[in-house]
């Protein structure tokens, strides 16, 4: 066959370049298909998000890369369901390409084979992504396993001190508050007492709290008493640093008039305890920054203050005594929220990272915003949207950089359950120490025994 004219030759280099141009696909490959899977739907559950992928993700990816075709596979069902659906997928080695988990999932499907880190499977340019320097360390947390990178997050919240600006002055307590040591709360906490405040201190205790109990209170608190619930393969049990969070559960419920333990105890105490705030009656309140934009936001909020801005005031948790947080830190918080990983079963595995980091560009995470004042991961958008929301800020600020996450493996949640029976008991009057004996005991039999629990 006698070989084309240089014009011709020329003509059929043009079609190749033009055809893999921008799209990251083999030359001559007229279509590439990539899917985003998450647990959202429009006009259900997680409706904005399912919009924002449908409506700008999709658009503007395959506006950059013309050869690229996205889809995008919305779920609305229960988060356990979805979970359980994601697992299968990839365990039949299938499933989309770019995919949103819970954070405290990233562990169990690591452990599980089901994801690996994400530079394993988008190649070396992850490392050298832009928006890692726009990403706090600790707030990378979310998406890292055994210290490697699994996910994206694509935000989080932050746990912080609440407290009544009001009910301090008439204790005699500084209107701009930062106790520096969990004394220093008991001590505010007696004051408020004594100016006639019904329930000066609310830290959330008990079952009927469930998870808010474990991440409002116990975890901040172990971690403010140098300790995480799970490091290197090893849980923590009945230490020091777990006695000391439950003697503080006790210096609060165990009689003082600190804190109601009936409150603990009912089925729907946490929304009470909302309530109550929002009504003067508790000074000082445990909870993350959703307690600000969503229960006391004055005008839409579930609980609201008209005069929250003016009479709220937040503060980060202190450690035990200043330096004998984890890290050293002289304060501490928790954080959740949910991640986005690569399936490391794509086909297109650059081309899925591509996807996975315009989801997670500045335009991008601002575009999901939607125009409402949230907190992204990314700090160059908290930066530009939060300026209007000082407490936000604040938590974008000084509260993200030393936060931490609970720990992403399977049996958390019973560990979690655990932690909770603990409290309630200390709250019941058990002493911390015969509480932590029985946490210890229930801890081993969940994890595998008592090689796998530190105490």
């Amino acid at each position: 066959m006698r070989p084309p004219t240089r014009p011709a030759a020329i003509a059929v280099i043009t079609v190749l370049t033009l055809a893999s141009c921008g799209t990251g696909a083999p030359p001559g490959q007229e279509t590439v298909t990539l899917v985003i899977a998450a647990n959202s739907i429009s006009g259900g559950k997680n409706s904005e998000s399912a919009d924002w992928i449908k409506q700008w993700v999709i658009p503007g990816f395959e506006k950059d890369h013309r050869n690229v075709k996205v889809l995008f596979r919305p779920s609305g069902v229960d988060d356990e369901q979805y979970k359980t659906k994601i697992a299968l997928d990839f365990k039949a080695g299938g499933g989309a390409d770019v995919i949103d988990l819970d954070g405290i999932w990233v562990g169990e499907f690591a452990q599980a084979g089901y994801v690996k880190p994400l530079a394993e499977v988008g190649g070396p340019v992850v490392d050298s992504w832009e928006g890692w320097s726009q990403i706090p360390q600790a707030v990378q947390g979310l998406g890292v396993f055994d210290g490697k990178k699994y996910g994206l997050p694509q935000g989080t919240d932050g746990r912080v001190l609440f407290y009544n600006k009001t009910l301090f002055r008439k204790a005699g307590l500084p209107e701009q508050w930062q106790p520096r040591s969990w004394q220093e709360i008991i001590d505010a906490g007696t004051k408020l007492k004594a100016a006639g405040v019904p329930v000066p201190i609310q830290i959330d205790a008990g079952t009927a709290m469930g998870e808010a109990t474990t991440m409002q209170g116990v975890l901040p608190l172990l971690a403010g008493a140098g300790a995480e619930i799970y490091a290197n393969g090893t849980w923590t049990g009945a230490s020091q640093a777990m006695k000391d969070v439950l003697r503080f559960y006790q210096q609060i419920y165990g009689g003082s008039g600190l804190g109601d333990p009936k409150l603990q105890q009912e089925a729907k105490g946490r929304d009470k305890s909302f309530a109550q705030f929002a009504e003067g009656k508790i000074a000082i309140l445990a909870e993350s920054d959703y307690f600000w934009r969503s229960v006391i936001e004055p005008g839409a909020g579930i609980a609201p203050m008209k005069d929250r801005d003016q009479t709220v005031g937040y503060a980060r948790i202190p450690a035990r005594q200043p330096g004998a947080g984890i890290r050293g830190q002289d304060h501490v918080s928790m954080s959740g929220g949910a991640v986005r990983v690569l399936n490391p079963f794509s086909k297109h595995p650059k081309l899925a990272w591509e996807l996975l980091a315009f989801m997670h560009s500045a335009a991008a995470t601002k575009a999901q915003l939607a125009g409402q004042v949230r907190i992204s991961s990314r700090g160059d958008v908290n930066d530009e949207v939060l300026t209007d929301d000082p407490m936000l800020k604040y938590v974008a600020d000084d509260v993200l950089p030393i936060t931490a996450y609970r720990p992403g493996v399977a049996v958390y949640p019973q560990v979690s359950v655990a932690l909770q029976e603990a409290t309630a008991a200390v709250v019941s009057g058990k002493s911390p120490d015969e509480a932590a004996a029985a946490y210890q005991a229930k801890l081993a039999q969940l994890v595998g025994g008592a090689a796998h629990v530190s105490g």
